[in-house]
């Protein structure tokens, strides 16, 4: 067990789970953690420093700690969570690392407002998080931001593709019409071939944003079958893309990705922000 201890009156709790897959996030794989007993708690097998990073991180996210408000004081933090001091210079390090927090110049660490400051890097923190916006909502989020990414892909690709990544985007469509109908084979060809796409697209910022929606490191809920579905067994949709990259169609080709990709978004209403 980690050296620094987390004191009894701590019951510290996940919620949420990456989930893994481009085109319709079919696949899922739960972050593993193991619980065990602390008298009055349940505390993950991890280091007591990233406990404490989240149970901050949290009070940033839900309002306990607003932005403006001086972060609470290391040695005050060490006895409220029963640790040294160490662990909380770690915690404090990694939130100025997501850029939650900043040490003013009079020596103070005051609380940023990460709406304004907070990059990517957060979503999975915010989906853990028991504040802040729900799962479902930055799950939305993703698949908004994945239809977007792709559709503008897709035009840039048509636009700045050799002819011989072109040809390779054709191929691959042709593969994907005979690929199936099993949709998690569907979901691994689908993948292949928009990964060609975002390539040929030369956006490197596009390519990492791919790269995070696959690995799973942003949030991605369960898209109800009947939207993935649609979106994965439309064969022609995949080929007729291809078709106007190869043709340096870029306008058309923007539209029909939006369009293809904006099946996986749920249509439920997301919930105003100010």
């Amino acid at each position: 067990m980690d050296k620094h201890q987390v004191g009894p009156p701590m019951a510290i709790c996940a919620r949420g789970t990456p989930q893994k897959g481009w085109s319709n996030q079919l696949t899922s794989e739960p972050v593993a953690f193991t619980l065990i007993a602390m008298n009055r708690g349940l505390i993950r097998r991890e280091a007591v420093s990233d406990q404490l990073f989240a149970l901050l991180r949290d009070r940033i996210l839900g309002g306990e700690l607003p932005a403006g408000a001086a972060l609470t004081a290391e040695r005050d933090l060490a006895a409220e969570f029963g640790v040294n001091r160490h662990a909380v210079r770690e915690a404090v390090k990694r939130l100025q690392q997501a850029r939650l927090v900043e040490v003013s110049h009079g020596g103070r660490t005051l609380v940023l407002d990460w709406r304004h400051t907070a990059g990517l890097d957060l979503a999975m923190g915010i989906a853990a998080a028991d504040a802040g916006p729900s799962v479902q909502d930055l799950a939305r989020d993703a698949l908004e931001m994945r239809a977007c990414i792709g559709a503008d892909a897709a035009r840039l690709c048509a636009i700045r593709c050799s002819e011989d990544t072109a040809g390779e985007i054709v191929e691959a469509a042709g593969r994907y019409a005979r690929t199936g109908p099993d949709l998690t084979e569907l979901g691994d060809a689908d993948v292949a071939w928009w990964r060609l796409v975002v390539e040929g697209s030369g956006n490197v910022a596009y390519l990492l944003a791919f790269n995070s929606l696959v690995g799973g490191t942003l949030p991605v809920a369960d898209v109800p079958d009947d939207l993935r579905t649609a979106e994965l067994l439309d064969v022609e949709a995949h080929q007729r893309l291809a078709a106007h990259i190869a043709a340096r169609e870029a306008e058309a080709a923007e539209r029909l990705a939006r369009e293809l990709l904006s099946r996986s978004v749920p249509a439920t209403p997301r919930k105003a922000v100010r």
